[in-house]
């Protein structure tokens, strides 16, 4: 079973993007880190004990990758928006066994005692228009959730709009069990997160 991890906020520059999200949430933002095989950077948001937010960007300082970044971010354009989400699970290549063609491969990835292993598409494009979550194994017991200050933000509620809103549910369903996820119809895909904020609600 998958359970979330994480929310990605992509953005065409960090900076903005952080500034963006902390004016919604009215909270600063975590420094995150540096992501050297991909050439991204991010800032965090604590969701609670077990779950982050990530606003994420390319990195202008870092060095590209050999194929399309991950999140797609190589043909992000616009302001911030949720455009992501990630689930753990506790082994990746069985995962992988049973998800849809195209989640993708998985990489070996660490920033200090953080070591995990992703799973990238080979085109940066998750399947059903991004809106399949992207996979991850933590090794460990190292996890960036605990080490935030916990500002009393969490996910209420994580909207998946998709022209293909039967065949993404029957895709899930066997897969991840969370009262928060709402996959509807909707002519374009896109992703819609709402949370609960001590100074009332705030959707991305």
């Amino acid at each position: 079973m998958l359970s979330l991890d994480h929310i990605a906020i992509a953005t065409t520059a960090l900076a903005a993007g952080t500034a963006d999200v902390e004016a919604a949430f009215g909270l600063p933002l975590a420094n995150g880190g540096v992501h050297p095989h991909m050439g991204t950077h991010n800032r965090l948001l604590s969701l609670g004990p077990d779950e982050y937010l990530e606003v994420i960007a390319i990195d202008p300082e870092g060095t590209a990758p050999n194929q399309p970044r991950w999140f797609d971010l190589d043909n992000f354009d616009g302001p911030a928006r949720c455009t992501n989400w990630i689930c753990r699970v506790p082994d990746l290549d069985l995962a992988l066994q049973a998800a849809p063609q195209g989640a993708g491969r998985p990489w070996d990835l660490a920033r200090g005692d953080l070591s995990w292993r992703m799973a990238i598409p080979t085109d940066g494009k998750l399947p059903f228009g991004g809106l399949f979550p992207a996979l991850i194994q933590w090794n460990g017991t190292a996890h960036p959730a605990p080490r935030l200050a916990d500002a009393g933000v969490r996910l209420s509620a994580l909207h998946l709009i998709s022209p293909d809103a039967d065949a993404l549910q029957a895709t899930l369903a066997p897969l991840i069990d969370d009262p928060r996820l709402v996959i509807v119809a909707g002519d374009t895909p896109a992703i819609r997160a709402t949370f609960a904020t001590p100074s009332g609600p705030v959707t991305l």
